[in-house]
């Protein structure tokens, strides 16, 4: 009876301590992971600009949702494009490729297609136009994206420096 006392008796065991030795190879392993499978995204700009500069320079939020459309100077010769009064020609590039107004509104739905529900509602629009750039070519581009209701608008640009 006794033997059977001793052996259903609790007896106290302190818990081993927990090995962190492989830890940081762990979380080495995990960082190159996401380094490795982390797609940067990068736009090929084949027009000139100039940054404009301002003072209520704020950062953009949800950059999944943001679609680039550069507004400048074809950096290629021989390019014709939107002209102004001056006579300068003034190229659209989206994602790449050069485009005119007539098409703006056609790649922007299709890329609002390719976003998931929730960053096709919030999909903004960053106009990075190169500073001599007039407002006549940027209200028609303005224009053509309320065509394709991409009502959120976004001007590029950094911070005035005093």
């Amino acid at each position: 009876m006794r033997r059977m006392q001793s052996i259903f008796r609790r007896s106290s065991h302190d818990m081993p301590g927990l090995n962190l030795a492989s830890m940081p190879d762990l979380i080495f392993t995990v960082l190159f992971f996401f380094m490795i499978v982390t797609h940067m995204r990068h736009d090929d700009v084949r027009v000139r600009y100039q940054v404009p500069a301002g003072t209520e320079v704020q950062k953009l939020q949800q950059k999944s949702a943001v679609i680039n459309v550069y507004i400048g100077p074809s950096a290629e010769s021989g390019q014709s494009g939107l002209s102004d009064t001056s006579g300068m020609s003034w190229r659209i590039q989206m994602n790449g490729q050069l485009t005119d107004i007539d098409h703006l509104s056609q790649l922007i739905e299709a890329e609002r297609k390719k976003l998931s529900e929730d960053n096709a509602e919030r999909l903004t629009v960053s106009l990075k136009a190169d500073k001599h750039t007039p407002m006549g070519v940027i209200a028609d581009v303005k224009e053509a994206l309320q065509r394709s209701f991409a009502l959120r608008i976004n001007y590029s640009g950094t911070e005035m420096r005093e």
